[in-house]
């Protein structure tokens, strides 16, 4: 595993992340909380991941206490990224389907959001501590980057950013918080270049950090989708338009040179795509089994994308893709109604 300096720190984070959205939610098909507690140690011990990122909404609480459960001892040695912002309390972490929850930015109810996690984490300082899908109001708001400073001076938090969110888009959003706040999460990958292309020089120009989701764009990008494929009817890829699948299945077939024949898979791919970024210090993969644990993990040590190699995926993007691929943006006068992670 291959590390890089998270913000303006002497902290190494390694390239890979884990995101515990996969085994704390029935979203991703991992719903053995036992298998899921042996993938996040095998993760950090086998294979070198020391950045591990929750939130509280994800199983009403239990992505953080999994985490607790299975790396505890572990404390001093892993970086721990989570979230807060929706209102998981007063409305108890209900809603229909992947609809979103109420958010509640007052002072009072994020101090209570980070109170609550770091009980169910079991520590007594969380690493990273973001908004999680804020708007531009309270991207912009003084009050809440006071509470955040106030967490910090406590020695509560270490650092805080905004996760942007929850689908794609915010590019407004994006730009803003990558100005205030030490990390900005964003969603990029291979059929989604934008508005993240925008993000890359800004957060060059502010000397910020990035950390990315999604980089394999729902399973389009690591090989475990394909059109008769059938989900479970709680897993986030059914909210996939059908269209946008098939048109990104051409763009995989367009990949396939830069892929087959070589050391590295379609899923090592996509991850070094973002990883060839500077400004990007984490990518978070979808882990759901040991076997793409392990694939996903070892895209650290291959060979960084050549600048032809690049080029060749952005023009896909630019001459053609991107309109086929496009979606509407959302932004804070146009609020998405599914949670995307």
């Amino acid at each position: 595993m291959k590390y890089r300096q998270f913000a303006n720190t002497d902290i190494q984070i390694s390239e890979i992340g884990f995101g515990v959205w996969t085994v704390a939610t029935k979203w991703w098909g991992v719903t053995d909380e036992e298998y899921g507690k042996r993938l996040l140690r095998s993760a950090y011990e086998d294979y070198g991941i020391n950045f591990f990122d929750t939130a509280d909404v994800y199983g009403n609480g239990r992505g953080e206490t999994i985490i607790a459960e299975a790396l505890k001892d572990q404390r001093n040695n892993i970086f721990l990224s989570t979230k807060g912002g929706y209102d998981i309390y007063t409305h108890h972490g209900v809603r229909t389907g992947h609809s979103e929850l109420p958010q509640d930015w007052r002072p009072e109810s994020l101090r209570r959001s980070l109170e609550e996690s770091l009980k169910r984490l079991q520590t007594d300082y969380i690493d990273l501590y973001q908004l999680h899908n804020a708007r531009m109001s309270t991207i912009q708001s003084d009050t809440v980057l006071e509470t955040l400073e106030r967490f910090k001076e406590e020695g509560k938090i270490r650092y805080y950013g905004v996760a942007l969110g929850p689908d794609i888009g915010w590019e407004k959003e994006g730009l803003a918080a990558i100005e205030k706040y030490d990390v900005v999460h964003i969603i990029n990958n291979i059929l989604e270049q934008d508005p993240a292309r925008a993000f890359f020089p800004h957060a060059k120009k502010h000397h910020k950090s990035l950390i990315v989701r999604v980089p394999h764009a729902s399973g389009l990008l690591d090989g475990t989708y394909d059109p008769d494929k059938h989900f479970d009817k709680n897993d986030h890829r059914n909210h996939r338009p059908i269209e946008w699948m098939k048109a990104g299945l051409e763009v995989v077939r367009e990949l396939k040179p830069l892929y087959e024949g070589t050391d590295r898979t379609i899923g090592q791919l996509a991850i070094l795509f973002s990883l060839a970024q500077p400004t990007v210090k984490s990518v978070f993969p979808n882990i759901t089994n040991e076997q793409n644990l392990k694939e996903f993990a070892e895209a650290s040590e291959k060979s960084p994308l050549t600048q032809e190699e690049m080029d060749r995926i952005k023009s896909l993007w630019v001459n053609g893709y991107a309109k086929k691929l496009a979606q509407p943006f959302s932004n804070s006068e146009n609020k998405p109604a599914k949670i995307v992670e």
